[in-house]
């Protein structure tokens, strides 16, 4: 899961893979696929790298057991 900021300034974590996708408005608008949206600080990049280092974890630790 991700951490997000929502506009109150709480921190909740999503599942990257229920994100269906995410625009700017200027505030990010994140869309899951259950259809709920959520507005958080973040900009897209930002959310859009940590995606990126959860799959890297994911499979790092898959290929460690794999040993």
């Amino acid at each position: 899961m991700i951490p997000v900021t929502k506009l109150d300034g709480s921190e909740i974590w999503v599942n990257p893979e229920l994100i269906q996708f995410m625009k700017a408005t200027p505030d990010t608008v994140i869309t899951l696929t259950t259809g709920e949206k959520l507005i958080v600080k973040e900009e897209i990049q930002k959310i859009r790298d940590s995606i990126i280092q959860f799959y890297k974890q994911v499979y790092e630790n898959k290929n460690n057991q794999d040993k």
